[in-house]
């Protein structure tokens, strides 16, 4: 099988894009792209939590829903939910609806407000801390992408001492990658530079 997959445009993407529409979007216009921002990486956090056991593209298609119920990610918003809004998020079909990860995002979210509190842009500058300063060398084939890093494992072990959960290394892995931290474009992406 193929590292790479050719779309419908002529365009060489990673193999992970395979047919569908919105992860070709995803891939072109977001994944690796740096991302900076409290708010930005604390909503990517989130639904990287949601993701875990599930692929993707669940959480992508429902993006717009989780950012409806959770108010566009703003960590006040979020810190302020009680246990009536859990409830009512378990019965919203336009999330995942597992009550560890609806409870681990109101945490976050505490844990964000306390992290940020006099000090906006710390969310952004511990998790950009962590990626790597010296260049990796370009993934040649699929095989080649790593699930758990040590500055994944780093990342994770920095956030769970402040009190994150659902974030354990292969989240934050995946974090690192779709925030631009890494670039894990495989050689002959059109989008690897």
């Amino acid at each position: 099988m193929s590292d790479l997959i050719i779309g419908p445009d002529g365009v060489a993407r990673c193999r992970w894009v395979g047919t569908d529409a919105e992860y070709a979007r995803y891939h072109d216009e977001e994944w690796g792209t740096p991302l900076h921002g409290d708010r930005p990486l604390f909503e990517k956090m989130c639904l990287e939590g949601f993701q875990a056991g599930l692929s993707w593209i669940s959480i992508l298609r429902r993006r717009p829903g989780f950012r409806t119920v959770f108010h566009d990610f703003e960590p006040a918003a979020i810190a302020a939910f009680t246990d009536e809004d859990v409830e009512r998020l378990m019965l919203d079909d336009r999330i995942i609806r597992n009550r560890a990860k609806i409870l681990a995002t109101i945490g976050n979210a505490r844990a964000t407000l306390e992290l940020t509190a006099g000090s906006p842009g710390a969310l952004d500058a511990l998790m950009w801390s962590f990626a790597p300063t010296a260049p990796r060398p370009r993934p040649q084939r699929f095989a080649d992408l790593a699930a758990i890093t040590p500055e994944s494992t780093a990342l994770s072990k920095a956030l769970k001492g402040l009190g994150y959960r659902f974030v354990g290394p292969t989240t934050m892995h995946a974090l690192m990658q779709s925030a631009g931290m890494v670039d894990d474009h495989i050689a002959g992406c059109w989008k690897a530079s």
